[in-house]
């Protein structure tokens, strides 16, 4: 596996995202839609960048990292901030995955909670766990998207 082959699928979804972002605009962006639990599309990109970090950044890349994964949750921005955090993560993913061994352990799997299949995964499982999370959120922000505007009336 060339992991700079999945580096372009990566970058499509977060680019998907700030898509979505720039869409609703700051207007929009920190809203939630009238649905128990649900997360604003703020909160859905910043999520997205906590977990690039976490996973290719510190369990690949090896980098020291305090992820706050509550907060990310909770917080609050603009569209700018989002576009600022996304540009950030992609800089440091080619970094990140330039010392990339596959088939090699994670990096602190201690920090992994006990019991979780994550403590076992090679660099190449968080790689892809990576993809498949963001992924993931990019169909919940559309989603998302889809609601909000439909809320406002907005069908287009």
């Amino acid at each position: 596996m060339d992991p700079a082959e999945v580096v372009p699928f990566i970058e499509a979804a977060l680019d998907g995202m700030l898509d979505i972002a720039a869409t609703l605009g700051d207007g929009l962006i920190n809203e939630r839609p009238d649905l128990r639990g649900a997360n604003s599309p703020y909160v859905i990109l910043h999520h997205c960048v906590g977990v690039t970090d976490w996973w290719i950044g510190a369990m690949i890349g090896g980098r020291t990292h305090h992820r706050n994964r509550e907060a990310e949750f909770t917080a609050m921005g603009t569209v700018a901030d989002l576009q600022s955090a996304v540009a950030g993560v992609r800089e440091r993913i080619a970094g990140d995955l330039a010392g990339i061994e596959p088939l090699t352990p994670i990096e602190y799997p201690e920090r992994v909670p006990e019991g979780s299949i994550a403590r076992g995964w090679t660099q190449a499982a968080a790689l892809v766990h990576t993809l498949e999370e963001l992924a993931q959120h990019r169909g919940q922000m559309e989603l998302t998207r889809d609601m909000l505007l439909a809320e406002r009336g907005d069908t287009t």
